[in-house]
């Protein structure tokens, strides 16, 4: 199966070369030595809002040959926990392969699915590719689109996730794909938002959970992240560290209905 892009020329540039001098811009280049991360959180937004912070946050991290990304599901359609393990992405850049032997460890999962019905319009996931392929020439990629889901099954997926990655025995990066929260001003994004990301920091996956979901923040992508997290944790991960954080304000200058961008890297 060939997944095709769904949203070139509308939140990235779909020709080849514009997309890659995008890229040049939005990615810093650094003498720093990269981090050997487990996990990264980054945006999902237009490159133009959000391009910035997920170019610095990527930038800063060892691209593996094997990368996991996970983005909720913003259309409704498809399993819950839905996987895609079978055949390729067609993007700009070029076709990236799907890593079936990740996905065939996680075929007995009490609760992912093989599911490409989920991937068919969501976005959350194909913005993250292209920092990926500008940084890295070959990789391949499990993608996993994650509906709302209670804690329970957070915690059983990335358990799940973790035990793969055990015994594939290969470096493995997991993306999670998350926007903070969405219009509100700047101040009460920016409020809520650290709230959440003290318990990325802390690395308290639980915490994150009960306090996205008690406040009723906006962030999009918490069980992705949750799970991310749970995973990174039960690899080993000892540090979070935010990156950045801003706001859709910073391009459009308005600070009344903002969307809030974070990018995190768990080592």
């Amino acid at each position: 199966m060939i997944r095709t892009p769904v949203v070139a020329n509308q939140f990235y540039p779909g020709d080849p070369r514009i997309l890659r001098e995008t890229l040049a811009e939005l990615t810093p280049t650094s003498s720093k030595e990269k981090k050997k991360a487990l996990a990264v959180v980054s945006p999902h937004a237009g490159y133009i809002y959000s391009g910035s912070v997920a170019g610095e946050t990527f930038s800063q991290v060892e691209i593996p040959d094997t990368i996991i990304i996970l983005g909720p599901n913003h259309s409704g359609r498809g399993a819950r926990v839905a996987m895609m393990s079978q055949g390729e992405w067609q993007m700009p850049m070029g076709n990236i392969n799907l890593n079936s032997e990740l996905g065939d460890l996680l075929s007995h999962s009490t609760v992912i699915e093989q599911d490409h019905i989920a991937h068919s319009y969501e976005h959350s996931l194909e913005v993250q590719v292209p920092f990926l392929q500008y940084l890295k020439k070959e990789f391949t990629i499990l993608p996993l689109v994650v509906s709302h889901i209670p804690y329970s099954d957070c915690l059983n997926a990335g358990k799940e996730i973790a035990a793969a990655i055990s015994q594939y025995n290969k470096p493995v990066l997991m993306v999670a794909s998350t926007d903070m929260t969405h219009y509100e001003s700047r101040k009460s994004a920016s409020h809520k938002d650290h709230l959440a990301l003290e318990h990325i920091i802390s690395l308290d996956p639980e915490g994150l959970y009960n306090t996205v979901v008690g406040q009723r923040i906006s962030m999009c992508g918490i069980m992705p992240t949750t799970i991310a997290l749970i995973a990174a944790i039960e690899l080993g991960a000892t540090k979070a560290e935010l990156i950045r954080y801003t706001d859709s304000g910073e391009t459009s200058g308005d600070t009344q209905q903002v969307v809030g961008y974070a990018g995190c890297v768990i080592s």
